[in-house]
Order: structure tokens, then C-alpha cells, then sequence
């Protein structure tokens, strides 16, 4: 009987355990929900950006971010590396900022600004939005 009522026992945390831990959504450091297919994996090199070329020549063409963006320098608005370190340290999607599905991290002073851009970003396909991010991110050190 005792052997039945910690086997019980067991299995009753075994489930409390599973059901608690179930479909939870992922949130970045601000509470912003985490979009896990626009999301880049934290990494530390190139290579692990391979859509990063695509995301250079949308940043400077189409997407006119060369206008106000710089790689080290802050312009109108902040550097790639600011950026990237930013979204890296928090953990946040700079594609889902480009669809307008998250608050601005980096420098939320210049929001109305970029504002103005996320009638190109939100019209680009999710995989160029990716790609945006991921030329963004290579940028982090």
C-alpha cells in the first residue's frame, strides 16, 4: 500500500510538473513576445549569419537604413553596433521591431522617426526582415 501511495505520489508531481511548464511564450528583457522564427540564436561569427549579405544590400538599397544608420557611428539614428549589441543583450528581434510587432530598444527617443520607415519594412517579406536582422547582428562584437 505504501509503495502505491508514493508511486501516486510521483506520478501526480510528474504531471504538476509537465502542465506548469507547458506552453509558455517566449519574451525578450522588455516583456516584448519573442516571434522564435524571427528571433537570431545568440552567435559569435559570420558565419553564423548567412543571410547577412542579402541583409547588407536590402540595408542600403530598398530599405534606405544607410540613410540614418552608420556602423559605428551614430547618425540620425544609432549605430549598427549599438543596435546590435542592444537587441543581443536583450535578447530581442529587430525583425519583429521592423514589422512594428515590439517596442524600440535602443533609443526609443527616435521612435517617430523610424516610424516613418515601417511602411517599407512591414511590405518586405519575413525573410528579408530576417535578413536585415541578421546584417544587423553580424555587426555586434
Amino acid at each position: 500500500m505504501k509503495k502505491l501511495g508514493i508511486g501516486l505520489g510521483m506520478l501526480a508531481f510528474a504531471f504538476i510538473f509537465i502542465a506548469c511548464g507547458g506552453d509558455q511564450k517566449k519574451t525578450d528583457n522588455y516583456g516584448n513576445e519573442v516571434n522564435e522564427e524571427t528571433a537570431v540564436k545568440e552567435t559569435s561569427t559570420n558565419a553564423d549569419f548567412p543571410l547577412a549579405e542579402q541583409g547588407k544590400e536590402l540595408f542600403e538599397g530598398v530599405g534606405t537604413c544607410a540613410t540614418c544608420h552608420k556602423p559605428d557611428t551614430k547618425v540620425v539614428g544609432p549605430s549598427l553596433l549599438d543596435i546590435a549589441q542592444a537587441y543581443k543583450e536583450n535578447k530581442a528581434s529587430i525583425a519583429s521591431f521592423l514589422n512594428e510587432e515590439s517596442k524600440p530598444i535602443v533609443d526609443p527617443s527616435q521612435y517617430t522617426v523610424m516610424k516613418a520607415n515601417f511602411a517599407i519594412t512591414k511590405n518586405m517579406k519575413p525573410e528579408e526582415r530576417q535578413a536585415l536582422e541578421q546584417y544587423i547582428m553580424s555587426q555586434a562584437k
